[in-house]
């Protein structure tokens, strides 16, 4: 296989990043030697690959400080409203390359290392990912940031630092195990501790009701020491803030215990405040109710909250003096954005504030919370959906659970006069859900203090309309909104995919990557040879690097001529990486029994993390490893069928596999998969979309037409009707024989000789319990699959679909997502003007 041209030759050939001038290039060696000799190590030639990569870290930093400082000096000069998005989950991935985009220094860094004997694509290698997410919800809010800082926002990210974020998974005899993921292990060169700005965080403790008021009483403190990390924007000079919170035990924590001789006990439990922020929780779409989750998520709440009212208090630059001290301002001057019901403790400790320390009455008080506060909402599917026990409630935060009563006792006052006798809805529209054990769902307490409500794709939004908050919309319509998710085009991209990047700026110029709807020209060169040429190529070229990457990397060889299939995401039943199984067994049994028919080749590529504890989850990829093993040893299938388990999915490998990929899968059972945004990266990187009409795939098909996708499946009035009947596995295994031989296969062993009975749980899941009706979709997408292997045979009708795609893509830039939050629910006007950089006068 010949080796393609590495992403350091193909920016040698690119305009779309800047050009490198030559002062600009010997500043950065200079710089560079500086860093690695005062900083890091004083003899060059014992420098290790990491110190060059701290050395160029720090390099590219300080490119951003003067800006960073410049940013925040404007903001308090200028005193706009400001934006917090608070979100437990900042799935940030690497931070080097995309600084350099961003500021335009790409090319000069590439020279300068180059010139320095040094591999820049190398050094980029030997950063961690900062994996403080599980997937969607997470890597949303960082494109968020990009795009907050992009369009001149005075916006700030809120969340944790976890010391440990989403595990490693490596994949041993099949199955899935994890690793912890100790990120931090060599230093961040991208945070900056604030120790100045430490805050304390209570727990515990009780009640006083007094004449002048409430105290909460004999808490146990932590302390929220927080962690700045610079977010800049696309070549405007404008550098945000993104600020993780860690705990740290206070001095004195458990040391008058040292007094009755427990002093070495005592500096040991000190680990046990700092535990909040030890590591993020490995579930995505699922609810785990416990005391340290709900800790985390006050904690994070708790010391932002401090923080928004101290800038709101003294908002002149450098200035420690209260300057506001009337809170009606409060929502004109500060928008706080949930990212999902984790920092749903926001609205009762905002409260708390108000009126605890601040004196404000009740009425006052909750219409600048609500005036303040909006909710964004990330699923509809009932075990993901947060609910906590009112006995936790009491014992860790006995304030706000009286608070969350009174909102709830005024909410309900509002309910009955507005549906007298309808004790039903009552029941339903309480904060306070009854049964065996009292709960507070946190979703109900969201919706109830947000001035605004919204769903993450136009059928998502819709359906929380029609279903899960039917009664709060019909009671508030204005509340409720749609924001379409959407993806930064500098990572996913100019960063990622710089050769499709490159190829888009020769026939329509720069200026797509702030403004993606551009790519709508890109329909005039639909039938332009040269065009289809050209992207064709791009494609083959980021397969043929994806191709020697895995053979590095998984000591796999693949066939870079075969069709890349990919299914990347989280593993999860309603995500159907099983329907997905079915096909690949399907299309191995049909190469089996006509092996001298033209099969179009395929290398399937299924990678994802499952949470520890689901163990469908781990039994799926156990399943999909299982598969692999057959098909890939089988001599007469050859290299026309490969399956390959990613392992390790994460930010990094997905910025390589997505360039590279021919298809890819989202076929959730639709109504199920609130947006998505893996599937608009694929859109903008060239691969066509088989899917269900769920989430934004509604949207792709909308933008770029419903014939230029592979549409299949139930919609959700089908599946809405199939419920109300019900739905029955065996009609299908019975009716369908490729179905009932592939199930026969997982259940006799075929794929698990020496454990024939390995599968029974998946089977019998499939065939008895299946909540997400695979079996009802199977036909339709294989015959979807035969239409997708036919286009393939046809490369140019292909990659002319394939530019249909990519000049749809406008809607999905998180730029547009951003901007309609700012204008429709914050109340602020993004603004694509340019800060003066600090090395201009001012």
């Amino acid at each position: 296989m010949s080796k393609p041209l590495s992403d350091h030759d193909r920016r040698k050939q690119i305009s779309v990043r800047g050009l490198a001038g030559v002062e600009n290039v010997a500043d950065l060696k200079t710089n560079f030697n500086r860093h690695l000799h005062f900083t890091m190590v004083k003899d060059r030639n014992v420098a290790m690959k990491r110190d060059y990569y701290f050395a160029l870290a720090h390099t590219v930093r300080d490119h951003l400080i003067g800006r960073w400082i410049r940013t925040q000096q404007h903001y308090y000069e200028k005193d706009p409203k400001r934006v917090y998005y608070i979100s437990l989950e900042f799935y940030m991935g690497r931070t080097l390359q995309n600084t350099m985009v961003n500021l335009a220094l790409e090319n000069a860094c590439d020279e300068a290392t180059y010139q320095l004997g040094l591999d820049m694509e190398e050094l980029e290698d030997m950063e961690e990912d900062a994996g403080l997410g599980n997937g969607g919800l997470g890597r949303l809010a960082a494109c968020f940031l990009d795009s907050m800082a992009s369009l001149g926002l005075a916006a700030y990210g809120y969340g944790i630092r976890y010391e440990f974020g989403i595990f490693n998974q490596k994949i041993c005899n099949g199955w899935q195990v994890e690793e912890a993921d100790d990120w931090l292990r060599y230093g961040n060169p991208w945070e900056k501790a604030r120790p100045e700005y430490m805050r304390p965080v209570h727990f515990y403790g009780r009640v006083e009701h007094h004449p002048d008021g409430v105290k909460w009483v004999d808490t146990q403190v932590v302390l929220a020491l927080p962690y700045d990390t610079p977010v800049p924007g696309y070549r405007n000079n404008v550098v945000n803030t993104m600020r993780l919170w860690s705990a740290k035990a206070p001095c004195e924590f458990n040391l008058k215990d040292f007094n009755i001789g427990g002093y070495i006990q005592a500096v040991l439990d000190r680990n046990l405040a700092e535990n909040i922020s030890r590591v993020l929780y490995p579930n995505d779409n699922f609810f785990e109710g416990k005391e340290l989750r709900l800790k985390q998520e006050y904690f994070v709440v708790a010391a932002t909250l401090q923080d928004i009212i101290r800038r709101f208090k003294a908002s002149k630059f450098g200035s420690k003096e209260v300057v506001r001290t009337d809170f009606t301002a409060l929502p004109d001057k500060v928008a706080i954005q949930l990212n999902d019901t984790h920092p749903a403790m926001a609205i009762p400790e905002l409260m708390r504030i108000l009126v605890d320390e601040e004196k404000l009455p009740w009425d006052k008080a909750w219409d600048i919370c609500n005036r303040t506060c909006a909710y964004t909402n990330h699923t509809v599917l009932p075990e993901a959906l947060e609910r906590w026990p009112i006995d936790l409630f009491q014992h860790l935060l006995p304030r706000h659970l009286e608070i969350i009563y009174e909102v709830n006792r005024r909410h309900m006052e509002r309910v009955a006069a507005l549906y007298p006798g309808d004790f039903d809805r009552m029941r339903r529209m309480s904060l306070i859900e009854e049964g065996p054990h009292k709960t507070v769902n946190m979703a109900h307490l969201c919706i109830v203090g947000s001035h605004a409500v919204n769903g993450v794709a136009r059928i998502h939004s819709e359906i929380l309309k029609a279903t899960v908050f039917k009664d709060f919309y019909e009671m508030d319509p204005d509340k409720f909104q749609n924001k379409t998710n959407g993806i930064t085009p500098r990572r996913w991209l100019v960063m990622c995919n710089p050769g499709l990047a490159e190829v888009i700026a020769e026939r329509i110029g720069e200026d797509f990557v702030r403004d993606l709807d551009q790519l709508k020209k890109l329909l005039k060169f639909i039938n332009d040879d040269a065009f289809i040429r050209d992207v064709a190529n791009v494609k083959q070229e980021n397969k043929l690097k994806f191709a020697v990457h895995l053979q590095e990397h998984y000591k796999v060889a693949i066939n870079p001529n075969s069709m890349f299939d990919f299914q990347v995401k989280r593993i999860h039943e309603y995500k159907r990486q099983l329907l997905n199984c079915l096909h690949i067994i399907t299309y191995y049994n049909r190469i089996k029994k006509e092996p001298n028919k033209q099969w179009t080749p395929r290398t399937i590529m299924i990678g994802g993390k499952a949470a520890p504890g689901y163990h469908t989850a781990k039994m799926i990829i156990r399943l999909i490893t299982a598969i692999g093993e057959i098909v890939n040893n089988d001599p007469v299938v050859g290299d026309r069928l490969k399956v390959i388990f990613l392992e390790n999915y994460r930010v990094t490998l997905a910025e390589k596999a997505i360039p590279a990929a021919d298809l890819s899968e989202q076929i959730s059972t639709a109504g199920t998969e609130a947006s998505g945004t893996g599937n608009m990266k694929f859109m903008l990187n060239g691969a066509l979309t088989i899917g269900t009409m769920d989430g934004a795939n509604v949207e792709m098909a909308e933008e770029a037409g419903e014939d230029n996708l592979f549409i299949f499946g139930m919609r959700v009035e089908d599946v809405d009707a199939m419920d109300a009947k019900g739905y029955n596995a065996s009609e299908y295994y019975n009716s369908i024989p490729e179905l009932k031989q592939a199930i026969d296969q997982i259940a006799g062993g075929f794929f698990s000789p020496k454990q024939p009975d390995l599968f029974k749980d998946i089977v019998s899941l499939l065939m008895h319990h299946d909540r997400f009706k695979v079996f009802a979709d199977y036909e339709d997408y294989i015959k979807c699959q035969e239409k997708v292997n036919a286009l393939y045979k046809n490369p140019k009708e292909w990659t002319k679909m394939v530019i249909h795609n990519i000049a749809g893509c406008g809607k999905f830039s998180s730029d547009r997502t951003i901007a309609e939050y700012a204008r429709e629910i914050w109340g602020v006007e993004p603004s694509l003007e340019k800060l003066a950089a600090p090395d201009e006068v001012h």
